[in-house]
């Protein structure tokens, strides 16, 4: 009268210590998290990549109006701007991520009250058409300041960097400098 039970509770015992399925359910619940966690460390070293080069890409371009290379060869804002791109064009067309700007400052007293934003490629285009090119001379205080538009890799996934619209981050460079005194090394 009991035979039923006694075989149904055998088969669900049985069922209880089968366990070749469960390396699969594991992998299942595991396989997501980690793969955002790899996801976003990856992200995140890429981010810092990104970061450290448009700060290299700033210190290098800067050095040709530091040391009067630009101001010599007759640098326009193109041809600058032209210097910059190959350090950056890894992350993008510069035409549409990237933006520079050169302005010379009196004295480190007006550099500090100028409180004008970086302008980046998505802002207006007037704004950007608008930028400053003045390498200055010799001795002149210089502030080089960079803005590349950093397209995020993946968004959705983990650690959104993210900071404007459509998935992307402002990543700035600035340097400030008092040019050296080319033209006197030149005369000699």
């Amino acid at each position: 009268m009991f035979d039923w039970a006694k075989r149904m509770r055998r088969r669900l015992s049985d069922a209880g210590a089968d366990r070749s399925g469960s390396t699969a359910v594991e992998f299942s619940l595991l396989v997501a998290p980690f793969m955002m966690l790899m996801m976003s460390t990856f992200e995140v070293g890429w981010f810092y990549f990104a970061n450290a080069q448009t700060d290299a890409a700033t210190i290098e371009a800067s050095r040709l109006i530091r040391t009067g290379q630009a101001q010599e060869g007759g640098f326009d804002k193109e041809e600058f701007f032209a210097e910059v791109c190959p350090y950056l064009d890894v992350f993008g067309d510069c035409d549409e991520t990237l933006t520079v700007e050169v302005d010379t400052f009196a004295s480190f007293a007006e550099l500090a009250a100028d409180t004008a934003p970086v302008i980046c490629a998505n802002d207006e285009t007037d704004e950007i058409e608008a930028l400053a090119y003045d390498p200055g001379q010799d001795n002149s205080i210089v502030r080089v300041r960079i803005c590349l538009l950093y397209k995020t890799l993946n968004p959705t996934i983990g650690v959104n960097v993210s900071n404007v619209a459509g998935g992307k981050r402002r990543l700035y460079g600035s340097y400030i400098f008092r040019n050296e005194p080319y033209s006197k090394n030149n005369n000699s």
